[in-house]
Formats: structure tokens, C-alpha cells, sequence
């Protein structure tokens, strides 16, 4: 009866929901999730960002400059190293989703989905396969956090002709490596979904996914600020360590961080408790019009994930950027100020 009651009054949003364009959307979304939200970060970072550090007002140029070249270069390497090493684990876990005797013990199977439904269907395998994925982007922030370091001074130099000490040439070796013949035994492919399926038959984890299962909602979110906490700690000691980056620009590139981050964080958790009571009710609406479907775990996992992505990225990319910029430059000269 809901479901008739949802077509009548809203025909048009109904046939949205069920869109195939739409449905399929969120299919892509849930099996690429952290390329999903490294490919809205990086739109992001490139254009918004810079735009909003760039409107900022009474904020000297330089740190301006500082805080475009860390969004751009965050941004390019936080892409390209997530897909570096989100895709082989997303197509792993699609290996498993597809054959998952072939993987998984017995035991494990069992465990993840004691009916004869789909293991797909399995609430605690939703949530361990998941976390797997999205823990991509965890691991991926230390080491990106060193590049970005190693970037901006390039960025400077490139975008506003800030001169940089270049590197030393090493074409020899770089020959060496070209010339060697690296073969390739087709090995790779299989080892990444026989190590992913390793964890999952580790029974302390598949206790973790089982206990939290319910929880699935919040994964996405809880994994996002966990990363976005490594990255602007890792960032901040990195930075303070920097030999290329000016000593008198470094408090202000700090601050800026830490305070995007905070707010972020604070202010995202806020608006996605408001709205989450919401997001429920479409979810119950939503499961009704496809009920049928047998993707429709997909759907919900994809909805899930674009929520706090979006609510993020619009926060950290868009609103945040001068609020942080601004605090940055007066806190900088504040302590500047009092030391003087």
C-alpha cells in the first residue's frame, strides 16, 4: 500500500528511484566506493577549492598559493594512489563475490551467510568486504601524505613561478630499470583475492563484521574520518619537516589543515545526523519500489556510501576552504604576534 501511495503522489520521483540509469549508478558506486569518493575528492580539489582559497579576504597571497598547491597536489596523488590500490582490491572482492567457494573455506561461508541465500546478501560480508575496501584509503595516507609534501614545491614553481632548487639527474639508473625485463608470471591477480580472502577467513575479523553488522551505515563515514585524521597528522609532522617549503608559510599550511580537518569532521558528523533519520525513511522507501531486484543490497550499500561522501566533500570542499584559510592566516599571526 505505501508503494501505491508513493507512485500516485509522486510519479515522477517514484520512476527515479526506479531509473535504470539510476539503479545502475549506485551498483557502480557500492563496487567502486573508495574510486567513488578519490574521483569527487580530486573534482573537488582541483576546481572548488582553489576558488573558494582564492575568494578568501585578508589572507597574504602566499598563503593562499601554499593552500592551492596542498589542495591540487592532494588531490592528484590521493587519486591516482587510491586507484592504485583500490582497484586491485574491489576486482578481488568481485572475484569473491562471484565464486566464493573458490576462496573462502567452508567454514567462513557459513559464517558470513548461514541460509542458502546469496553470500552477497549477508549483512556481516557487506560490511567485512567494505571495510576492506575502504581501508584502501587509509593505508594510502601516510605515503600520500609524503608525496604531496614532495609535490607542492613543484606546484609553486609551476603554477606561481616560485623557484625551486631542481633535482639532481640520475639517468643512469633510470636506464638500468628500463632495460630490465621485469617478467610478468600472471600471478598477481590471484594473490590479491587469495590474501583478501585470507582476512576474511580470519575469524577475529569475521567476528568484528557479524558483531557490527547492523552497522553498516556508518562504515563509509566512520572510515573517511579515520583517514582524514592520518592524513592531516601525518601531513602536519611532515610539513613541520619539510626543508622546501618556506619556514614562515608552514604554521599558516598546518593550521589550515588541521582546522579543514576539524571542522569537517565535527560539522559532517552534525549534518549527517540530521539527515540520516531522513536517508532511513528513503531507504524503507526505496527497498519497497525494488524489492524485487536482486541488486538491491547494491543500491542501499552504494546510497550509504554517496551520502556522507557528498555531505563531506561539500563541507571540506566547498564551504570549509575560506572559513579555515582565514582562521589560519590570524591564528599564524597571532602566535607570531606574541612571540614578538
Amino acid at each position: 500500500m505505501q508503494v501505491n501511495k508513493v507512485s500516485r503522489n509522486n510519479p515522477n520521483f517514484t520512476g527515479v528511484l526506479t531509473n535504470k540509469t539510476v539503479l545502475k549508478t549506485l551498483e557502480k558506486v557500492s563496487e567502486h566506493a573508495t574510486s567513488f569518493s578519490a574521483g569527487t575528492a580530486l573534482v573537488m580539489s582541483l576546481t572548488t577549492r582553489p576558488l573558494a582559497i582564492l575568494t578568501t579576504p585578508n589572507v597574504e597571497k602566499e598563503n593562499k598559493q601554499y593552500a592551492i598547491a596542498n589542495s591540487i597536489g592532494s588531490g592528484l596523488i590521493k587519486f591516482a594512489m587510491v586507484e592504485a590500490i583500490a582497484l586491485p582490491i574491489e576486482n578481488a572482492v568481485k572475484k569473491i563475490d562471484k565464486n566464493p567457494e573458490k576462496y573462502l573455506n567452508k567454514a567462513s561461508i557459513k559464517s558470513f551467510q548461514p541460509s542458502s541465500n546469496p553470500l552477497t546478501s549477508s549483512k556481516s560480508y557487506k560490511l567485512a568486504t567494505q571495510t576492506l575496501k575502504l581501508g584502501a584509503g587509509f593505508l594510502s595516507a601516510i605515503p600520500k601524505s609524503i608525496l604531496t609534501i614532495a609535490f607542492i614545491p613543484i606546484i609553486m614553481d609551476k603554477l606561481f613561478d616560485l623557484k625551486i632548487v631542481p633535482h639532481k639527474q640520475t639517468p643512469q639508473k633510470s636506464t638500468a630499470l628500463k632495460e630490465k625485463n621485469i617478467p610478468f608470471t600472471g600471478a598477481l591477480p590471484e594473490a590479491i583475492p587469495k590474501g583478501i580472502a585470507k582476512v576474511l577467513d580470519w575469524e577475529v575479523f569475521r567476528n568484528f563484521a557479524a558483531k557490527h553488522q547492523n552497522n553498516d551505515k556508518n562504515i563509509a563515514k566512520h572510515m573517511t574520518a579515520a583517514t582524514d585524521i592520518l592524513l592531516t597528522s601525518s601531513f602536519a609532522y611532515l610539513t613541520n619537516q619539510s626543508s622546501k617549503i618556506k619556514e614562515d608559510r608552514k604554521k599558516a599550511l598546518i593550521y589550515n589543515n588541521v582546522i579543514s580537518t576539524g571542522i569537517t569532521l565535527t560539522g559532517g558528523y552534525a549534518v549527517d545526523r540530521v539527515i540520516k533519520k531522513h536517508t532511513q525513511t528513503f531507504i524503507e522507501k526505496f527497498s519497497k519500489l525494488n524489492q524485487n531486484d536482486p541488486k538491491l543490497y547494491k543500491y542501499i550499500e552504494g546510497i550509504n556510501i554517496l551520502r556522507p561522501a557528498l555531505i563531506f566533500a561539500a563541507i571540506y570542499y566547498g564551504f570549509l576552504p575560506m572559513i579555515s584559510t582565514y582562521l589560519a592566516e590570524k591564528i599564524d599571526k597571532q602566535i607570531k604576534n606574541n612571540k614578538l
